[in-house]
């Protein structure tokens, strides 16, 4: 009571005086108080403390009332009195204030601790609140007054890190007071942790390490600018918290779960301790994560140590603990990117990234090892039966889960709220970890790898995009070294995690989502220009897509070396026939619905014979198949030569499922069951046109590919098509996925059609030549289908002006003209024909090949081929001849010549004579517009030797004459009537077009030879009767070859002569008329001596035509033309000796009487002939 009587007066004279500080006042108040709360009488302790929290509210306490206060509290504190309102006073007296410090700060602090270790739960868990709420405020203070002096110029302090290394409890020199206090305390945190005594927060009693753990976690986790920003706090990490880390990791390291408990060491410290461990990892994990670039040494030994947790000799908690770890960083893209930075991309550092992503692949394979080493997943030869293959009841579908080695793990949710074993704080012991929270993580863990390895590089996350990306791989050459690292680091660990959760997946969703990253990841790795990777990622899901057994004999062949399976060479066939009984089927197969059985697809790998067994496609072969088209589809630019692997693979799915190519190269269903051997459930059924639509659409998708991967899509099916061409040579059935691909391919590329046309037709023109008549169909269908889509295609600028592409599409066409079977060249012909009727005007450049197509048939093709090759000729006379370039009329006469001369059908031949009648027409119709473009390159005709300079639209004209002169002497006499008055019409009809020079050319290269060819053929024509197999009348006047050469005769003869007869004129002004005048004459004179009476009245007639001119003459052999006396007589006189040898020879009687049937002795029409050719000679010649 004295006191408070003392207080009273001081306060009332302090009041009077104005200049009285405020804190002197208070501290007069606080006297009484103080001792009040010694007395430690509650009632009393209780009134007290309540007034000094009220001052304390009102921030009216110094560093003297601070330091009574706190004195007071520690007195209550040791006697136990009023535990929690003593914890409230520190709090307030903390937090209304910043002036306690130093060792008043340690002594509130030091209370609190004490508090927190004493016997009344209450109590303790308001300390360890209070306790956390102090740490933090202490470092908050930090922040605070490096803000204050943040824009404010101080003198840098000189740290001297020597110092440091030995603990004391005076703080650096360079620290501010608020610093000083943090340092001190994080330093004696990290002491107590480690069991050392404090420097600075004297008079602990006890401390435990969990508890410290956790202080330091929460310092760690919210204060992290402290560290970074004062040398000395990462010291004290550096030093201090990274020893203390791994001296506590040590137990967890060296404990095995499998030895037995005798050979352990007993001792309590050096078996693992769960809520140790926990919080441990937690601190870890913060180290890891937020300061890394302070502790690249310390984190590479930390993740190290964590990898270390995942053997399968530790602790099922352990190892849970570990892989919540690691999945925490692995969803930080930058951090891998970092891992990879720091030590996987130096030479001499630990591949630490590529260590923690194998030891999750050898974790994964693991579990499903030995399930009793693992302590978990269900050893058993039957899943449970409610997930036994089918589920169980109406409504009831299987849970998710994986079903491997007759291992069962169901997938648990992994992250709902406190699950995790990391947030397990209040746990003493080891929780049972749930039966498949091991493998759900795993799988997590690895999706978020994935994903973050994309973000890494591609800076997007992996969208399940279902459309073609073409985007190009665009980083720097420093961003690629990271980026291929990252891949180097990781694919193999990932690969061995994720093919054996694809192959144990049970449910749809769950190997979705494995497929997807598989995709995804692929990708990352063709981007990179990895193929080795890329390869082992596609022929893991490849091998997914087929039945186990299947897949190992079919894709090993193709595929050695990847780098990614062991090549299994199988045993005989014995093995084989009986690896595809259901019974020997592998259990991975066990929970899945077989959806379809199918005949194996012959390959070079099984011996013939062997594969008479079914294969079973199940609906998880179907869904890995599906992936397979999306993968194509999507990332088909960074395939490369994976595409052998993926396409195989779809090729033999196809073949299992019945698939046959159809029109365009689209592959549909066996319209009836005879048309497969496929036995295909209907939910699958129904599947087949979607899947068949994917197959397309993946090949559509080929126009987005660049120039390079194009050409790897076509190399790899070529390469297929030959695997399955070597098949068909041993006659067993082929499949034409490859050439149908092919096909559908080159037709969604035609607007590049330069860049693919020559590797993709020299492909299927050898297949056209395949000796498997199934096979060679495809071929040929598959080039005539491109031709005529590339022909109909819109090109700029348009294939009408352009030559060289021309010359291209037609070229595959031309080229099947010497492939020997004769369904291939019908075909061939088929599509000239159709050409024609849809594309012939844009065929500028094109005829010459059009029309060697046409011609290259012959005799020995058949009646069929030679009647469709004339059916096109026929269309392009009667059509085409006006876009037709003139450098293709003497082919296009050739052609019709040809056609002319072939003798499998003789109307053709008389057809085709016609048709070079309608070109001499189109000539005649044309010849200003002929003479215009023919004034060009002449090249293209033949020479025609004694006429040099031949106008080329004569030339034309000479190579019809010339053609039609050939078929006059045709074995058939139909055909050398009909091209006889053809040539004779022509000329006399068109003949006044031709210069004057170039009738010496028709004389003695066309007529003349025609008559000497005509008689020799007709003296060695044979006497004898043609037999005309009894079904054609013939009259008694044809009925023997010479009989019908004589029709060939008279009819060459007489048209020769009435050449000369209406030509006379300007035939007299070449030089060498004189010359043709005889020549011509020794042929009548021939005739006329001939036995044949027809012939030789016919001569005779001849005889007469050439000497009497056309109407309007005087008589005179040279009217209108100057000759002189000396040619005119020469002239006549020939005409006179010939007609007088005739008169002699024909009227001679022979020497001997000779009486046989051929006597020949001239007829009175010959006679009378005779005589009347007389006068006109005899008139000119009387002179003589």
């Amino acid at each position: 009571m004295a006191s408070c009587e003392e207080g009273i007066v001081k306060l009332r004279n302090a009041a009077a005086n104005s200049q009285t500080p405020i804190f002197y006042i208070v501290n007069q108040i606080l006297y009484p108080l103080v001792q009040g709360c010694e007395t430690k009488d509650q009632k009393i302790v209780k009134m007290c403390l309540g007034v000094i929290q009220r001052i304390m509210s009102q921030q009216a306490v110094d560093q003297k009332g601070a330091r009574y206060i706190t004195d007071t509290l520690w007195v209550l504190m040791e006697a136990g009195i009023e535990e929690v309102k003593v914890l409230q006073s520190v709090t307030l007296l903390l937090t209304t204030n910043t002036v306690v410090h130093g060792d008043t700060l340690a002594k509130n602090l030091v209370l609190c601790f004490r508090l927190h270790f004493t016997k009344d739960s209450t109590t303790i868990n308001t300390a360890g609140a209070t306790v956390r709420q102090l740490v933090s405020l202490v470092f908050e203070r930090v922040i605070a007054e490096d803000e204050y002096f943040q824009n404010k110029e101080t003198p840098e302090g000189e740290v001297n890190l020597e110092e440091l290394k030995v603990p004391s409890n005076v703080a650096p020199k360079g620290l501010r007071p608020c610093a000083a206090d943090a340092f001190l305390m994080f330093q004696d945190l990290v002491q107590l942790v480690n069991a050392d005594q404090p420097y600075w927060l004297i008079k602990m009693t006890e401390m435990t390490p969990t508890f410290g753990l956790e202080l330091l976690e929460s310092v760690l986790t919210n204060f992290s600018s402290v560290f970074f920003q004062h040398p000395e706090f990462s010291f004290l990490l550096k030093e201090r918290v990274c020893a203390l880390v791994i001296k506590l990791f040590s137990p967890n390291i060296k404990y095995r779960s499998s030895l037995p408990a005798s050979i352990q060491q007993a001792t309590p410290l050096d078996k693992p301790y769960f809520p140790l461990s926990m919080r441990l990892l937690r601190v870890v994990s913060i180290l890891i994560q937020r300061y890394h670039s302070l502790l690249v040494t310390e984190c590479e030994i930390f993740l190290s140590l964590i990898v270390k947790f995942l053997d399968p000799d530790k602790p099922v908690w352990q190892r849970t603990l570990a892989l919540e770890v690691l999945h925490k960083m692995t969803v930080q893209p930058e951090l891998l990117k970092s891992f990879c930075e720091c030590y996987d991309l130096k030479t001499h550092s630990t591949n630490i990234f590529q260590d923690i992503v194998n030891s999750l692949g050898a974790y994964v394979q693991s579990l499903f090892v030995n399930p009793q080493l693992m302590g978990q997943g269900t050893l058993s030869s039957q899943p449970p039966a409610l997930l036994a293959g089918m589920p169980v009841g109406p409504g009831v579908s299987p849970q998710p889960g994986f079903f491997s080695r007759g291992v069962w793990l169901p997938v648990v949710a992994t992250f709902s709220s406190g699950q995790a074993n990391l947030e397990m704080l209040d746990k003493s012991e080891p929780p049972s970890i749930p039966e498949g929270y091991g493998v759900s993580i795993a799988y997590a863990y690895l999706l978020d790898i994935v994903r973050s390895i994309a973000l890494a590089i591609e800076g997007v996350s992996p969208n399940g995009e279902e459309q073609p990306v073409v985007e190009l791989y665009k980083g720097s050459e420093e961003d690629r070294k990271l980026h291929q690292q990252l891949i180097n680091s990781s694919w193999c660990g990932l690969l061995a995690a994720l093919s054996p959760l694809m192959d144990a997946s049970t449910d749809e969703s769950v190997l979705e989502n494995v497929l997807k990253a598989m995709q995804s990841y692929a990708s990352l790795c063709g981007h990179l220009d990895l193929h080795t990777p890329r390869d082992a990622f596609i022929f893991a899901i490849c091998k997914a897509s087929l039945p186990p057994h299947y897949a190992l004999t079919v894709l090993n062949t193709t595929t050695q070396g990847t780098g990614s399976t062991k090549s299994h060479s199988r045993a005989g066939s014995q093995d084989l026939n009986s690896q595809y009984n259901l019974s020997s089927y592998g259990e991975t197969d066990y929970r899945q619905q077989v959806v379809a059985v199918g005949t194996p697809l012959p390959t070079a790998s099984l011996p013939i014979g062997a594969q008479q067994g079914p294969v079973m496609l199940t609906a998880k072969n179907l869904q890995c198949m599906r992936a397979l088209l999306v993968l194509a589809h999507c990332h088909g630019s960074i395939l490369g030569n994976a595409w052998h692997s993926v396409l195989t693979t779809l090729q033999h799915l196809v073949w299992i499922l019945g698939l046959k190519p159809s029109t365009g190269g689209s592959l549909k269903a066996g319209r009836t069951p005879s048309d497969s051997n496929a036995v295909i459930t209907t939910a699958v059924m129904a599947d087949l046109p979607v899947l068949s639509a994917m197959l397309s659409r993946l090949f559509e998708s080929s126009q987005y590919l660049d120039d390079v991967a194009l050409h790897h899509l076509i190399d790899a099916l070529c390469k297929m098509s030959h695997e399955a061409m070597e098949l068909a040579y041993s006659n067993r059935e082929p499949s034409l996925f490859a050439v149908a691909k092919l096909l559908e391919t080159g037709l969604v590329n035609l607007p590049r059609v330069e860049v693919l046309w020559r590797p993709l037709t020299n492909h299927l023109l050898e297949v056209c030549q395949h000796p498997h008549i199934r096979m060679r169909q495809w071929g040929v269908e598959a080039i005539t289908y491109l031709v005529k889509a590339a022909l109909q295609h819109k090109y700029d600028p348009p294939l009408r002006d352009n030559q060289k592409l021309q010359t291209l599409l037609l070229g595959p066409l031309s080229e099947l003209s010497s492939v020997p079977h004769g369904d291939v060249r019908q075909r061939q012909l088929e599509c000239v024909l159709q050409i024609l009727h849809s594309a012939g005007e844009t065929l500028s450049h094109g005829w010459p090949l059009v029309l060697s197509i046409i011609g290259a048939v012959s005799d020995h093709h058949g009646e069929n081929l030679i009647r469709i090759a004339f059916q096109c000729l026929q269309l392009v006379v009667t059509d085409f001849l006006p876009v037709m370039p003139w450098r293709c009329l003497p082919l296009c006469v050739d052609t019709a010549a040809k056609f002319g001369s072939q003798t499998q059908e003789l109307n053709i031949s008389l057809t085709a004579v016609g048709l070079m009648w309608n070109i001499s027409d189109y000539f005649y119709q044309n010849k200003e517009k002929l003479c215009q473009s023919l004034s060009g390159d002449s090249t293209v005709f033949p020479d025609f030797p004694g006429t040099p300079n031949m106008p080329p639209f004569d030339k034309l004209w000479m190579c019809l004459y010339a053609r039609l002169g050939d078929l006059c002497v045709d074995s058939r006499p139909a055909v050398r009537k009909s091209a006889g008055q053809t040539l004779f019409s022509t000329i006399s009809a068109h003949g006044g077009l031709l210069h004057q020079p170039t009738w010496q050319a028709v004389l003695w290269q066309v007529l003349f030879p025609l008559l000497d060819k005509v008689r020799s053929l007709s003296n060695s024509a044979s006497n004898e009767k043609v037999d005309t197999g009894g079904n054609i009348l013939i009259h008694h006047s044809r009925n023997t070859a010479q009989k019908q050469w004589a029709e060939t005769q008279v009819l060459t003869l007489s048209g020769a002569a009435r050449v000369f007869n209406t030509k006379r004129q300007l035939l007299q002004t070449l030089g060498d008329f004189p010359r043709a005048w005889s020549l011509l004459l020794e042929f009548i004179e021939n005739s006329s001596l001939s036995k044949n009476n027809e012939v030789s009245l016919a001569a005779l007639k001849a005889f007469q035509e050439i000497l009497y001119l056309n109407k309007g003459s005087d008589g005179n052999l040279t009217s209108g033309v100057t000759v002189s006396a000396s040619e005119e007589t020469d002239i006549w006189g020939v005409a006179w000796k010939v007609w007088l040898r005739i008169g002699e020879e024909s009227t001679t009687p022979t020497s001997e009487v000779d009486t046989r049937e051929d006597l020949y002795i001239p007829s009175q029409p010959f006679l009378t002939a005779l005589i009347q050719i007389f006068p006109a000679v005899f008139q000119h010649i009387t002179a003589k």
